[in-house]
């Protein structure tokens, strides 16, 4: 298998064939006997292969109706435990772990698993056997074989404390050290509390590597219903140095070097950073969001703090036009590297990134609406711009494609307290017998909108200000998509609190003081700072929207997009009306939002056969977490899962801090029919998460994805032992 190349060397574009897998991850060596359990992911079996989501509605209508079989666990206790665990007739088996060898080949380079997994996709043997030529076919969700396939695993972060000058790693990152001391890479006491800049240097140029994507092949061994990793040298990592290369499309970031200084094409970018979670595209990509992208080169809207007050001097105050700044910090966790040219412009991390997956990592996307463009590659998608973004969710059909003759629609969520939730809208229609290249070329230009969350209760973000009650699907909250634009004629949200009632989006955005911030000017600028934008805009802050998934089949008979609400315990930039709090009185004024345990809310488009089109939504809350530990006690939601029949899944991020019980994965019941009065109904489940499979205590229950026959469900454990002890998923 032959891949693309593209790259910029001495001022030429060269074009040309390497072979798939070329991506140098670091050297091979000796893994020893981490002091840290690894970050892995797990394959979660249902033992007959039959389809778990029917098993899972079996046994909650049993559950409902009274009938469950005896000794069957169903739902899983809420407990703690260093071990995978999982409900009746499932079982559970490593398929990979931080630092296992992808490929066949044994020599220095050969791509690694990364570190902390997030988001994974499965793309099943055989999904796209009906393309016809590059015309699109199938989608890869539940398509193709589910047995065999290719994986795709994000890798966020390394846990615990990396080596300073005078300081040893701590938990993953002496883990890390250690390897690299073995394969001959790292020649110092890793242990010891002095560290040189020279090997300093070193670990940062392979720390680097261990964040990004991994792209691996997966198989059943259907006699031992065990899932393995196949070494393929079709495999690929991509990560954080310039040996991964994406182009930034509709939005215009400061020109940058590759790692060893040479100039980059116009809007390439060298590495991805920060990958959370993501989203599997209707034409067979991959979106792999970068969120906390301000670890590594600095955080670029450095003018709030983490209770959200606004700070002077920034580059964002009021009386002139942003100017924010993009040079790289030296404390960040890469910025600490002594080679200028290996520190990147905090305004090339922060994008919602598509992945042509299995080509090489250096192949960036040209779009066929550019001369010699071909739509294949990489790119970050700067149309949507930057934020901490966790994933992308796109509208398709109860068959899981795009919609003929209507635009692409998607919804991503900017993950951090008073985050909000963004709608994306191509400026052309998607046409039946489009060629594939031609689709991605739609993401090159669109229309973005904000979530204004209308009647949400400021000081609680959970409820409605005229009612004191969370909203519900008979009582719901109605909000409104704000478009957001320097030539939006929509009016601000904050428009009649600031006595201006008239006042456009575009005019309050160029308006160099409104609501106490800079103006915008240009989209250029606002695609840059858009949590600052929404802000300056008075748009309702939310309770850190860390997952969204719309649900095409959903069992309401409506399409719906679910969002998981993770937490909010911090205070508010705005008041109730969308007015800045004065700074100076910040800490008096601004409400301290009481959500500590998550909530997962819906959301129905007005028109929801044409999100496109719908400028408005109703919203409402179908789980609220808890704080204690019965059986369908839980907190923190954070990945959502939707299955083929409309089933809502999410996993836990934080419920072993606030219930002292592990994280886990949860199936939600929204079945109508298990509503209380129900007819024959004695246990009303409707609402109710039932728990699913637990992970290590310490660990975070993240991006659960099912194989195309949906007998299987790959889970990732990540961070275990990152704060408790813990020896899984070995023993040691």
């Amino acid at each position: 298998m032959a891949t693309l190349m593209r790259r910029r060397v001495t001022g030429v574009l060269l074009t040309g064939m390497v072979a798939a897998g070329a991506v140098p991850a670091f050297a091979q060596g000796p893994k020893p006997a981490p002091e840290r359990p690894l970050s892995s992911v797990v394959a979660l079996v249902q033992r007959t292969l039959r389809p778990i989501p029917v098993q899972v509605r079996n046994y909650v209508d049993q559950y409902a109706k009274g009938t469950l079989p005896a000794n069957t666990r169903f739902p899983l206790p809420n407990s703690s435990g260093d071990s995978i665990r999982s409900i009746s007739n499932v079982t559970s088996n490593v398929l990979v772990k931080w630092l296992d060898p992808l490929t066949s080949n044994t020599s220095g380079g050969a791509p690694r698993f990364g570190a902390n997994t997030d988001f994974i996709a499965y793309f099943g043997d055989g999904w796209n056997a009906d393309w016809n030529g590059d015309i699109l076919g199938s989608a890869p969700q539940f398509k193709g074989s589910g047995r065999s396939g290719w994986v795709w695993a994000n890798h966020e972060y390394i846990s615990n404390s990396r080596p300073t000058a005078t300081s040893a790693p701590t938990g993953q990152h002496l883990t890390f050290a250690r390897f690299l001391r073995d394969a001959g890479i790292l020649t110092n006491d890793v242990n010891a509390s002095t560290w040189s800049q020279a090997d300093l240097d070193g670990y940062t140029r392979q720390y680097k590597k261990q964040l990004g994507g991994s792209w691996f092949r997966v198989q059943l061994d259907s006699a031992t219903k065990q899932w393995k990793l196949v070494p393929n040298n079709g495999a690929v990592r991509y990560d954080a140095t310039s040996s991964t290369l994406a182009t930034v499309t509709g939005h215009r970031p400061r020109l940058d070097k590759d790692d060893s200084g040479l100039f980059l094409p116009p809007g390439v970018i060298p590495g991805i950073v920060g990958d959370c979670s993501g989203g599997q595209t209707p034409w067979g990509t991959v979106i792999t969001a970068e969120e906390n992208v301000q670890d590594y080169y600095g955080d670029l809207e450095t003018n709030w703090t983490s209770g959200q007050r606004f700070v002077a001097g920034a580059g964002f105050d009021p009386g002139s036009f942003i100017t924010p700044n993009v040079a790289p910090t030296g404390s960040g966790e890469f910025g600490q590297i002594s080679s200028s040219v290996e520190r990147h412009n905090r305004d090339a991390y922060g994008y919602a990134v598509e992945i042509d997956p299995g080509l090489a990592g250096e192949v960036f996307y040209v779009s066929v609406n550019q001369f010699g463009g071909d739509g294949y590659g990489h790119r970050k998608i700067g149309a949507l711009g930057r934020a901490r973004w966790e994933n992308v969710a796109f509208a398709v059909g109860a068959d899981f494609k795009l919609t003929p003759n209507q635009p692409v629609v998607f919804y991503a969520g900017d993950d951090r307290r008073s985050g909000r939730i963004w709608k994306w809208v191509s400026r052309n229609l998607y046409l039946a017998g489009m060629s594939r290249s031609d689709v991605r070329a739609l993401l090159d230009d669109g229309t973005l909108y904000v979530s204004h969350f209308a009647g949400l209760d400021n000081a609680t973000g959970l409820t409605l200000k005229e009612t004191g009650a969370s909203p519900t699907e008979s009582a719901p909250g109605t909000g409104q998509w704000i478009r957001i634009s320097t030539s939006s004629a929509d009016i601000a949200p904050n428009a009649a609190a600031l006595g201006k009632p008239n006042t456009t989006v575009g005019q309050a955005l160029r308006d160099v003081s409104w609501n106490g911030i800079g103006g915008f000017r240009n989209d250029n600028d606002v695609r840059t700072a858009l949590f600052t934008v929404a802000n300056k805009l008075g748009v309702m802050e939310l309770n850190r929207p860390e997952d969204i998934e719309w649900n095409s089949r959903d069992l309401s008979g409506r399409p719906r997009l679910y969002v998981a609400f993770t937490n909010h315990n911090r205070q508010v930039a705005l008041d109730q009306s969308g007015v800045l709090f004065d700074p100076a009185q910040h800490s008096a004024n601004s409400p301290l939002r009481p959500d500590t345990t998550g909530a997962v809310f819906a959301l129905e488009e007005a028109d929801f056969a044409n999100p496109a089109a719908s400028e408005t939504f109703k919203y409402f809350a179908v789980w609220l977490g808890t704080k204690s530990a019965g059986l369908f006690d839980a907190a923190n939601p954070d990945n959502i899962m939707v299955d083929s029949r409309g089933g809502v899944w999410f996993g836990t991020d934080g419920n072993f801090g606030v219930n002292g019980t592990a994280d886990a994965l949860y199936y939600l019941d929204l079945d109508p029919r298990h509503r209380e009065g129900a007819p024959g109904i004695t246990n009303p489940s409707y609402g109710k998460a039932f728990r699913f499979a637990a992970v290590p205590s310490d660990a975070e229950a993240t991006g659960p994805a099912f194989s195309a026959d949906e007998a299987t469900i790959f889970l990732s454990v990540q961070h275990p032992g990152e704060d408790r002890p813990s020896t899984w998923p070995q023993n040691r």
